[in-house]
């Protein structure tokens, strides 16, 4: 069960449509605005903010904030456009073009935050895999939700989340622009191989390996398989056959499916990013609509 009800969708529209009555635009003192505490963003590259400050000197602000009144008289919660804002301050300016809207609760705060910077591919590949991962918690949205509401596709929202998976050095190295996110997709296989992860990230960093130079080392690294019987690839599922069942499966659960074959066998791995999500599909293929959770879900030790 979702919980909170956010914007009801209309996150998008609330953002980027077109003007609505009670929209209301003037020059606002930049020591009024007040940043939005849901910001997703936490990496500001110094260099692009003074960049950004140099064309407003010589072209003023082209696209306005986003603001909402704070409840405090004339002091306003940023909901879009930080970084203009940022780069404003730098670029001496004592007011900004804003766009008042109403908003009805922090929930929408945090959504529209999020929304206006997925939008605007204002995030580094971490800060959105987190963004979308605050969506699922705190909204109990799907992926297939949770890509509706930034207008992208379900398994690119999906692909994102695995990043969360990597250890925070790999993590912090994709932020500061040291890796690539396709490098990191690449180390990604090696989860399981934590010693043998940080060395090729080492060889990444010292050599400056291209993303395709790291697949070839994975693949020499993964561990070869016996070639199997013709008895056994006789036996072995059309792959096409298996990429429709897993897309069934996908359709279904709204969340990421594998199926690893091994001859006739195999297994079935389906992905879930919290608690709720858990739930949610233990309850669809139980065919329930709640599931029962009277018990410690807390790690012992």
């Amino acid at each position: 069960m979702p919980k909170s009800t956010g914007l009801g969708g209309q996150g998008v529209n609330l953002l980027f449509g077109d003007q609505q009555e009670n929209e209301k635009f003037f020059d606002c003192h930049v020591e009024k605005i007040l940043p939005n505490k849901y910001q997703p963003r936490s990496n500001f590259d110094q260099d692009e903010l003074h960049e950004l400050a140099d064309s407003i000197r010589t072209n003023g602000i082209i696209q306005p904030l986003i603001v909402t009144p704070s409840g405090k008289n004339g002091i306003f919660h940023l909901i879009a456009g930080e970084r203009r804002l940022r780069a404003s301050k730098l670029a001496g300016l004592t007011t900004v073009p804003v766009v008042i809207r109403d908003i009805q609760n922090e929930d929408s705060l945090l959504e529209l935050a999020i929304i206006e910077n997925v939008q605007r591919t204002d995030l580094n590949p971490v800060e959105e895999a987190e963004a979308y991962n605050r969506l699922i918690e705190k909204f109990g949205y799907t992926q297939e939700e949770t890509a509706k509401k930034v207008g992208k596709n379900r398994a690119t929202v999906a692909n994102m989340l695995r990043l969360l998976n990597l250890p925070s050095f790999i993590k912090d190295d994709i932020v500061s622009g040291v890796l690539s996110e396709g490098h990191a997709r690449s180390l990604l296989r090696l989860n399981e191989d934590p010693l043998r992860q940080k060395e090729i990230r080492d060889q990444i960093v010292k050599n400056k390996l291209s993303v395709r130079q790291v697949e070839k080392i994975i693949r020499k690294t993964q561990p070869s398989h016996p070639r199997p019987s013709s008895r056994s690839i006789a036996e072995q599922i059309p792959s096409s056959y298996l990429s429709a069942l897993s897309n069934q499966l996908l359709n279904k659960l709204n969340s990421n499916v594998k199926i690893h074959q091994n001859g006739s066998r195999g297994k079935i791995e389906i992905e879930y990013y919290s608690l709720d999500d858990l739930e949610r599909l233990i309850g669809i293929i139980l065919n329930q609509s709640s599931v029962n959770t009277d018990f410690d879900v807390n790690p012992v030790g």
